[in-house]
């Protein structure tokens, strides 16, 4: 992950020994706004429901970045498990309270499913949807497979012998290898997928060869592709992702799939309407923001942003659809 260099002002960066980063803003850029009175003295949480390295931690330490003019003391933390799940149940006990809120996406939808977690996310607040991320399919450098027809040749013969490395179980990227097992006519049921809860454990296994074949978010493989230790074979995107202009969708080499990893923001369930129309607000400020427009522009990330009711209706679909396809191909 890039970052920006470091400008000398009047901020501080504590780093707990809980491991979250808190960042504070003079208290005169902290009052006035409707998310600053809603907050009142207390700073604004965000939890990453994975380990670091991956793109929900990504996000919403990016997030802290570009909220600190606005709403000031922030902190980031991790919980890590089940695709965001054991996140989620420990999230929804934070009812009513405004301060709290939950970076999730599509990988938290399918592992609700995939893992039948008690909790959902009906039992939130959803207030933004914010990014679109492309899955890469990528090998190490010395690996014997040079392209997306070897892979698929490989997976047409013996697809449990095609070990593929991934996020977590019922994630984006474990949809995105079933579907590329039922475009190869193979039986997605016959998957060797192996299960990360995180972005870190993820890139150790990719690199080490452990894995014949890794999927992850573009902009988390992409220093390691363009460092040239792995190897790009295809994106899962309609178009070429912006930060690997030369690697090719899977539609141009012949394979009828296409899947973007979409991330956002919820609060919890029971806050006011003033309060959720308050938080919805400062994030849809900060996607209006230079940082975040130079975030989106160094992560290689699709601005999707989506607000207010619009992206329940699309929550709500998204659910149904992703619910659907893990049945089909045997996830569910």
């Amino acid at each position: 992950m890039r970052h920006s260099p470091t400008k000398v002002i009047p901020w501080v960066v504590a780093v707990l020994l809980t491991g979250a980063v808190v960042a504070t803003a003079p208290a005169e850029q902290r009052h006035g706004s409707p998310v600053a009175q809603v907050l009142g003295d207390r700073q604004l949480r965000l939890m990453a429901p994975a380990a670091p390295g991956g793109g929900w931690d990504q996000t919403a330490r990016e997030m802290q970045s570009s909220l600190q003019d606005s709403v000031g003391r922030t902190e980031v933390y991790n919980v890590t498990g089940a695709g965001g799940t054991i996140g989620l149940s420990q999230f929804v006990r934070y009812q009513a309270d405004p301060a709290q809120l939950l970076v999730t996406g599509l990988i938290m939808v399918g592992a609700v499913k995939a893992n039948d977690s008690p909790v959902s996310l009906d039992d939130t607040t959803p207030l933004i949807r914010l990014t679109t991320d492309a899955e890469v399919i990528a090998v190490p450098k010395d690996s014997p497979i040079r392209s997306l027809s070897d892979l698929t040749t490989r997976m047409q013969g013996d697809l449990r012998a095609v070990s593929i490395a991934g996020g977590s179980a019922g994630g984006a990227e474990h949809i995105l290898a079933g579907l590329l097992a039922q475009a190869v006519g193979a039986d997605p049921a016959q998957l060797s997928y192996v299960a990360h809860s995180g972005g870190g454990e993820l890139l150790s296994t990719a690199l080490s060869g452990r894995a014949t074949v890794a999927i992850s978010g573009v902009s988390e493989l992409e220093p390691q592709i363009t460092s040239g230790q792995m190897r790009a074979l295809a994106v899962s995107s309609a178009q070429r992702a912006p930060t690997l202009p030369d690697v090719p969708t899977l539609k141009e080499r012949g394979l009828d799939v296409e899947l973007d990893n979409w991330r956002g923001v919820v609060a919890p369930k029971g806050i006011s309407a003033e309060q959720e129309r308050a938080l919805e607000q400062a994030l849809l400020e900060m996607t209006r923001s230079p940082k975040w427009r130079e975030t989106l522009a160094e992560e290689g990330w699709g601005d999707a942003t989506l607000g207010g009711p619009e992206f329940e209706t699309f929550l709500r679909a998204e659910q149904d659809r992703v619910s659907d396809v893990l049945d089909k191909i045997g996830l569910g």
